[in-house]
């Protein structure tokens, strides 16, 4: 009988001193819970609790779940349980010792980041990664690039966020803005002094934040190894959650919060390394320039920028960002040198800036459909043009790559028309990301809003 993926990652556990610094970690910190985490296709973090006296045995053997978890349990507005129905196979979670981590703010808690596969009884694909698994769709796209070009993508995160509560303020001279304004991180310091602490607390080194606008709170970490990033993020936006609830305050990721405010985007700063050397960037030149890999890879993440938007703006809302020019959302498929109006902007030198995802985009989706555009933007030798000058707003012509999507809707459609992206993903994922948004989109447009109310409630006669 051949091993399977799940027999080799079991044998790697069983045998990995990271299950010995677990066990040890469990012990020194009296740890007597540990939750095992996975993450959804829309960025929900999900899994089971456990005492921590069985987590040497389940490290091994791993944990049952039902698969429809994996789209939330959704079901469609017909009824449909999305992700296999009520009788779809379980899957096996496993997880990823080397993401065991004490939670700061109650040290008898733990938690450790899993990866999926399906159940060893089936009489098909027994021990085959689950092609759902979005952190196992990550790791394996991005070590396949690697294998295949030999280049590692690095990446850091910008995350903005909104917190709201009773006793949050803010308040500036009409027409301003409060971007940068110490006097609010101080009004922000039990937010900012918190999350900071928590983070670094579990492996994020943080490295610089701001307050962006009204009530918005933006803290960065330094980049890293394109998976590890996605981790950090979800870990990030957990820790923001709990100091919410710490402080009787809400945190929200939602993309655009309100008319006239600035939305919440993510965006993914992104190089190309070849061991230590960043393939972007010439060494000794330090005006902005991008080498001709660097070229041909910004090409590619642009050519398929209208197929990525289902992931990069992955809900209803997220689409409201993007109509409101002038806060900093691109409208257009370009880019630009310092430009920060385009999709993508060359900021420094040696790192793009990639401006489409926002903040609740699944990080583990937008890094493996980022690889994979890249990579196919390397092999075609793919042109991106000139860089835009001036804004973005402004210009009237029409991208040689085409129309951004605008509407969930029509980026439901554009992902479905890029095969690139679809076989990254396989048939199985991109079939249920459809589905999912597809009925998420119905929902939408059959529900009544309150502009509906405002502008047509009086309107006749």
């Amino acid at each position: 009988m051949s091993t399977t993926a799940l027999d080799e990652h079991r044998q790697l556990n069983a045998s990995s001193p990271d299950l010995t610094a677990a066990l040890e970690t469990i012990t020194d910190h009296g740890v007597k819970y540990v939750y095992l985490q996975t993450v959804t296709i829309t960025g929900r973090v999900i899994g089971k609790v456990m005492p921590a006296r069985h987590f040497e045995r389940v490290a091994v053997k791993g944990v049952q779940q039902h698969r429809t978890a994996i789209a939330n349990l959704q079901s469609t507005r017909e009824g449909v349980l999305l992700g296999g129905g009520v009788n779809a196979a379980e899957y096996t979670a496993i997880p990823d010792l080397e993401t065991f981590s004490v939670l700061p703010w109650d040290t008898t808690f733990a938690r450790v980041f899993c990866r999926l596969y399906e159940p060893d009884h089936l009489p098909e694909r027994a021990g085959d990664p689950y092609a759902s698994d979005v952190r196992g769709l990550l790791r394996r796209t991005h070590e396949e690039f690697t294998a295949r070009t030999g280049l590692e993508m690095r990446t850091g995160c910008e995350p903005e966020m909104t917190w709201k509560g009773k006793d949050l303020r803010a308040s500036f001279r009409p027409g301003s803005s409060p971007a940068y304004h110490i006097e609010h991180l101080e009004r922000n310091r039990a937010i900012v002094t918190k999350v900071i602490d928590y983070a670094q607390a579990m492996g994020l080194d943080m490295v610089e934040g701001d307050y962006e606008d009204e009530y918005q709170v933006e803290l960065n970490f330094m980049y890293d190894k394109a998976d590890l990033t996605a981790d950090r993020l979800v870990t990030y936006r957990q820790i923001c959650k709990q100091v919410a609830r710490e402080l009787d305050i809400e945190a929200s990721f939602m993309p655009k919060p309100a008319s006239g405010m600035m939305g919440n985007g993510c965006h993914h700063n992104f190089s190309l390394w070849r061991g230590e050397e960043n393939v972007l960037a010439e060494p000794g030149r330090e005006d902005l320039h991008l080498t001709d890999l660097g070229k041909h890879a910004l090409g590619g993440l642009l050519s398929h920028s209208a197929g990525l938007m289902l992931i990069n703006g992955s809900t209803v809302n997220s689409y409201k960002r993007y109509w409101d020019s002038g806060q900093f959302a691109p409208s257009k498929i370009d880019w630009g040198l310092d430009n920060k109006t385009c999709t993508v902007r060359l900021s420094t030198v040696g790192r793009l800036e990639y401006k489409l995802p926002d903040s609740a985009v699944n990080p583990f989706l937008s890094h493996a459909a980022m690889i994979a555009a890249c990579e196919d933007g390397l092999k075609n030798e793919t042109d991106p043009g000139a860089p835009t000058v001036g804004s973005s707003y402004d210009s009237v012509d029409e991208s040689r790559f085409g129309k951004l999507p605008l509407t969930l809707g029509d980026a439901i459609t554009a992902f479905d028309a890029d095969p690139v992206v679809k076989n990254t993903f396989g048939d199985e994922l991109s079939r249920l990301l459809i589905d999912f948004h597809t009925d998420e989109w119905a929902r939408f447009c059959g529900a009544v809003t309150d502009w509906e109310h405002a502008t047509y409630w009086e309107d006749c006669p």
